[in-house]
């Protein structure tokens, strides 16, 4: 029995499976901001309680919410004398690109960022030993100042981490718990700002993800349970709770990370290769691109202006809005919607519990298309419609001179403006036709908007997931174990040492595979991949050459020279003859494969039109109220067809079928709303 488990800002999701038996259960309860795990133990005891599960997998937004609310723990930071500003320095870019003003404030304050003597060269011989009294002295300070962790970042320390390794160990002599991160075991990849900046938010991140973890772990062990415990990485893999409380940093884009695997499984399976996702939480709205049924891995992402983490991550584009946003009028008499969000405490206006300012979910409500007799998660009997009516009126109706519908409506049009804002820049901008695309929303509002994104943006169809809510759960449980590695090689590809690369392929690929299968998740096979950065001498950007080679083959000069021209004539449309080539970096990916998900458990068995059909209630479309047909979507047979305008309902999420639009029922119980004939 495996469960996985998805904490977002407003609900926490569960899908629990049983492989013997196929058998599978899903819930969503509210989480608790600021003690996620009551939140997380009240969601297991939704599924059965953790005594009778053999495995959890756990999304996590902690560190996400961390970095964005710089809520990570007090940071000293020991580096190379006169290298102590780079964290400040960054790449010398602007919050504002056109502006002179606006100002950044780094995670580690500049007196508890301290140089001390040493110094290795590029080419990784050592200059300067380390002094081990200063360093001693300087953790000695860091301590005294009240630093909870240690980031030890030296200047070239890819190219050799003696200096460090030593330094580290009277560090960790000195430091009164475990949180040191020393950049060479991190990130050895050249690149001095990104590999600080990497070390430092991982030891930021420490405090608070291990003690998030063994919070966990503890209760878990309180409550009798004695399987396994895993995080998803923001790769799209998963990895033991103790690797996560090593690397916390790899768990940056966790939640949203999962919820894109579960995404491109469903649409594979139903004959939709390429799809937009858009995940629609309390908080947030998640975009990201699946191309052949692929997903598109960065390299690095930015959490935050100047927050840069350098691990491989699933490309995930992410804008402040979500069912939790906040609508006001700003002083320019501009309807906003977001980025501040009421979260799940206080909630939307119509919850109750204490909030005056109106949020999308409540203007959802207001025009009809959340149900509120029956709101999702099963924590309220019932939505509060009236409150909802008047804060929106006193909000944004009064000062815009429209009524509370008028008002509500103009609210959903600006947050579905800015979400398909955000599939532009993942579509059109990068050159992809959004009519070769299908929208495939999840999360628990994602559904609420499809059609109208659809419409919006000039998609072929949106594909809603049997139980959209709660996808990022189901992407917990079927994502892949992976363990990634990166080192610097800066090597000419002309009169390449073959032998000595293979050996370097061979090194990584072992550690990366022993490192995999210590996971002790079941796994049908581990492939290890590998990925080399390459340029032309003289270039400062490189590409990503992918290396046709297993773990064990040797690799020669002419299959590197023939990999990097495929791949960057694939970028760039052209070669640059006569120019010589540089291998800068090698990547090493092991991915244990799970045991396939099969997709066809979740499909309806049997239902009828009769048995699904709720009668009509007045929905706001178009500036009018027009009477809806009302549908418990999981009642649906499949081969079902359901004309717009209508509502489907189910427990973890609403589903609208806006007028022009008709809903169908595939085989797999997913919907796909078309524009109707």
């Amino acid at each position: 029995m495996i469960v996985g488990v998805d904490v977002g800002g407003t609900f926490t999701d569960l899908f629990r499976f049983d492989p013997a038996t196929g058998q599978f259960q899903v819930a969503k309860v509210p989480s608790n901001r600021g003690d996620e795990a009551a939140g997380f133990l009240a969601g297991l005891d939704a599924v059965g309680g953790p005594a009778i599960l053999t495995a959890i997998v756990h999304g996590t937004t902690v560190g996400t919410n961390a970095l964005l609310e710089r809520k990570g723990c007090r940071l000293g930071v020991i580096t190379t004398d006169g290298f102590s500003d780079v964290l400040e320095m960054r790449r010398r870019d602007r919050p504002h690109t056109w502006g002179l003003w606006g100002d950044f404030t780094p995670i580690a304050e500049r007196h508890l960022r301290i140089g001390v003597p040493e110094r290795v060269l590029a080419d990784g011989s050592i200059r300067t030993p380390v002094d081990l009294n200063a360093v001693r002295a300087a953790a000695q300070k860091l301590v005294a100042e009240g630093c909870e962790a240690c980031a030890i970042v030296f200047i070239n320390a890819y190219a050799n981490g003696a200096n460090e390794a030593a330094a580290a160990a009277v560090v960790r002599d000195v430091w009164p718990n475990p949180h040191v991160s020393v950049s060479s075991e991190i990130l050895p990849e050249i690149r001095e700002f990104e590999r600080a900046s990497t070390t430092a938010l991982n030891a930021y991140l420490q405090p608070k993800v291990a003690d998030y973890i063994a919070r966990l772990d503890a209760a878990l062990a309180s409550r009798a349970f004695a399987g396994r415990f895993h995080i998803v990485q923001s790769n799209g893999g998963v990895m033991p709770t103790a690797a996560a409380q090593k690397f916390p940093a790899r768990t940056a884009l966790s939640g949203p990370a999962a919820g894109v695997i579960a995404a491109a499984a469903i649409a594979r399976a139903a004959g939709f290769p390429n799809v937009i996702t858009g995940d629609l939480g309390g908080t947030s709205f998640d975009v990201s691109l699946v191309v052949d049924g692929q997903m598109a891995l960065a390299a690095q992402a930015t959490i935050d202006f100047g927050l840069v983490i350098r691990n491989p991550m699933i490309e995930i584009t992410t804008i402040g809005a979500g069912g939790g946003s906040i609508a006001s009028v700003d002083a320019g008499g501009l309807l906003q919607v977001g980025p501040e969000s009421a979260g799940s405490r206080p909630g939307p206006v119509a919850y109750g519990q204490g909030n005056t300012r109106p949020t999308l979910t409540d203007a959802n409500i207001v025009l009809g298309r959340i149900n509120a007799e029956r709101p999702i998660g099963g924590a309220l009997a019932r939505l509060d419609v009236a409150a909802a009516r008047a804060a929106i009126a006193e909000h944004v109706g009064d000062p815009l001179g429209l009524d509370a519908m008028s008002a509500a409506e103009a609210i959903v049009r600006v947050a579905d403006a800015k979400m398909a804002g955000a599939i532009r820049l993942v579509s059109i901008e990068r050159g992809h036709d959004p009519n070769a695309f299908a929208l495939l929303p999840f999360g628990g509002g994602g559904a609420l908007h499809a059609g109208a994104l659809m419409l919006e943006c000039g998609l072929a169809a949106a594909l809603v997931p049997r139980f959209p809510g709660v996808t990022s759960a189901l992407g917990c449980i079927i994502a892949d174990v992976r363990h990634d590695r990166v080192r610097t090689l800066n090597l000419n590809l002309d009169g390449l040492d073959a032998a000595a690369l293979s050996a370097r392929l061979a090194e990584e690929g072992r550690s990366a595979h022993a490192t995999a299968e210590a996971a002790g998740i079941p796994v049908t096979g581990i492939d290890v991949v590998y990925e080399l950065d390459m340029h032309y001498a003289g270039q400062t950007h490189t590409v990503a050459v992918p290396l046709p080679v297993a773990l064990g083959e040797a690799v020669t000069e002419a299959q590197v020279r023939a990999a990097f021209e495929t791949a960057y004539g694939r970028v760039f449309s052209r070669l640059l003859p006569g120019i010589p080539v540089r291998i800068v970096t090698l990547r090493t990916a092991a991915i244990g494969r799970r045991p396939p998900f099969d997709l066809t458990a979740l499909a309806p068995a049997g239902g009828s039109l009769d048995a699904a059909a709720r009668g009509t209630r007045p929905a706001w479309f178009g500036g009018r109220w027009q009477e809806t047909a009302i549908w418990s979507r999981l009642d649906l047979p499949v081969g079902a067809v359901v004309q717009g305008p209508a509502i489907l309902e189910q427990p973890d999420a609403t589903v609208v079928v806006n007028p022009g639009l008709a809903a169908r029922v595939d085989g797999l119980g997913n919907i796909i709303l078309e524009r109707a004939a």
